[in-house]
């Protein structure tokens, strides 16, 4: 009598364990609700403005030295690029660093030599850095970030000389050459800014701000508000500054950055100028202008590592209108003014 009461038992057990697996397996078939997330618009991390094209939003920055000579006038690729910097350099001169990401320019130039202000404005976007020459000593300092060095001296296939134009001033590229070198392993560039939702106005309670002048060294630049474009126009020395193509060089933003300079121990150029250097990591004040307005506040940058970041004269981030921006690094003490 045992067994056959062992057996029933076995038999009850079995059963139990066949019915438990074909719930389990019911429960695993039973599709998953749809989760419920809510899809935000992607914006370019320079601009703010949305994204288009993902395969630019999925690009590196790259970053352009772009010189700013009477005779390298007029540039090009100035209006294509997400934002750029001016600085001074030796004998009242100002370059540029002109970062793209978000578009492409099929002619850059003309191309210059970096300075050792460009490593530690640019750090902060990696990706990559394009020039046309440079002291050991500078570039060593580039070298010393991670961006990727794709100057000319490494690279002369990307650069052309174009006829006509005299050296040093001839050396010109474009994005789509530039980029072409990138190494695969290159990320997007992190937010630069703070930047307004669309239809958003710029900073509501601020005084307004149509004109702006900031001498450089020799050189003056002089922004005028154009309401009906919503966009700055620039005049350099008196004279609208033309691109090729006979554009005017403009920005939804622009920023004035006020900052101390130094001289580079033991470094001259060809005429003995002393090179100067940028104190662009720590605090100073700020001017930004956007939407005919104008927020003088202060900028902060605890390392090279660091976005600069731009607040109001209550501590608050400036938030921008999404565009293009442009960054004067203005000499401390400079006679800027605005109306």
């Amino acid at each position: 009598m045992r067994r056959p009461i062992a057996a029933v038992v076995a038999l009850v057990l079995v059963a139990g364990a066949c019915g438990g697996s074909k719930k389990k397996d019911v429960a695993r078939a039973r599709p998953k609700p749809p989760p419920t997330t809510t899809t935000v618009p992607a914006q370019y991390p320079l601009t703010g403005l949305p994204v288009t094209n993902a395969a630019t939003a999925a690009r590196p920055a790259l970053t352009v030295k772009i010189e700013n000579a009477p005779e390298a006038r007029p540039q090009a690729g100035l209006n294509s690029a997400d934002v750029v910097y001016e600085e001074q350099v030796e004998g009242g001169l100002t370059r540029f660093l002109v970062v793209f990401q978000s578009t492409d320019s099929d002619l850059v130039g003309p191309i210059r030599s970096l300075r050792p202000t460009d490593p530690d404005v640019v750090r902060p976007f990696g990706g990559l850095f394009a020039y046309s020459g440079g002291t050991k000593k500078f570039i060593g300092l580039l070298h010393a970030t991670p961006l990727q060095d794709i100057g000319y001296d490494n690279l002369p296939k990307l650069y052309e000389k174009r006829p006509g134009k005299r050296a040093p001033h001839n050396v010109y590229s474009s994005t789509a050459r530039l980029y072409s070198a990138a190494q695969k392993n290159l990320k997007p560039p992190p937010p630069l800014f703070t930047f307004l939702s669309s239809g958003q106005p710029f900073a509501p309670t601020a005084p307004p701000a149509v004109h702006l002048t900031v001498p450089m060294g020799l050189t003056k630049a002089d922004y005028d508000w154009d309401p009906a474009a919503g966009n700055w126009k620039r005049t350099t020395n008196g004279t609208p500054h033309l691109l090729e193509g006979g554009a005017q060089l403009t920005s939804t933003n622009v920023i004035v950055q006020f900052v101390t300079y130094r001289t580079s121990p033991g470094d001259f150029d060809v005429l003995h100028n002393p090179v100067s250097v940028a104190n662009v990591v720590g605090t100073g004040d700020a001017w930004v202008l956007a939407g005919g307005k104008v927020v003088m506040g202060k900028w902060s940058k605890a390392s090279p590592e660091a976005m600069t970041a731009f607040t109001d004269a209550a501590g608050a981030p400036v938030a921008l209108l999404p565009g293009r921006t442009w960054v004067l690094l203005a000499p401390a003490g400079t006679a800027a003014v605005t109306r």
